[in-house]
């Protein structure tokens, strides 16, 4: 394993520990917060099966996706933590060359997934909700990593551009899961 990817895991394991639900079990978004943790740490084990089996593209991508459950549950207050995801920079150069061609492969087909995700839904909460502007903001920071994604492709940074598409996902996946978005397109391209 290469030693950004290698810190990656470690940092993520570190932000996955340190990671709790905050709402008392009796309460609805606790089960919104329970299903955060759970995914984050299946995003976990996944990363460690592709790599155990010579597989670094995927491994870095359920990474990245799963740090954005983990710091959408974060920014939703419904998850304890303070280790946020990692400058996507620092991942550049990290998947062997040999693995390029599936690395671009990848990269591609998250870059459509996250666009076509985006279009697939539509705010939930009233607009007269504070829920709403949450909703939106989610949005943002999703718009947001599909930007940086297409400038690290400008830069000629596909694994940056992999990890940013794969942690915004994970935003909107939490947004569809935590009530404040609703699906009006492809429901197979979110988890909930």
């Amino acid at each position: 394993m290469t030693s950004p990817l290698l810190s990656l895991f470690e940092r993520y394991t570190q932000a996955l520990e340190d990671a709790e639900p905050l709402p008392p079990s009796s309460s609805p978004y606790r089960v919104v917060a329970d299903q955060i943790l759970e995914m984050a740490l299946a995003y976990q084990s996944d990363g460690k099966i592709f790599l155990r089996s010579d597989d670094p593209v995927n491994a870095l991508a359920a990474w990245c996706y799963g740090y954005g459950w983990l710091d959408a549950g974060r920014y939703l207050g419904i998850i304890s933590g303070s280790d946020l995801f990692p400058e996507i920079s620092l991942l550049h150069g990290t998947i062997p060359t040999s693995d390029h061609d599936k690395l671009d492969e990848k990269r591609s087909r998250y870059q459509r997934m996250i666009a076509s995700a985006l279009t697939s839904i539509e705010h939930a909460p009233d607009e007269s909700s504070f829920l709403s502007s949450v909703s939106a903001d989610i949005n943002t920071i999703a718009i947001e990593w599909l930007k940086a994604g297409e400038l690290c492709i400008i830069e000629g940074k596909s694994e940056s551009a992999l990890a940013a598409f794969s942690y915004g996902y994970g935003w909107l996946d939490v947004g569809v899961r935590a009530g404040l978005f609703r699906i009006t397109g492809d429901r197979h391209l979110f988890t909930a």
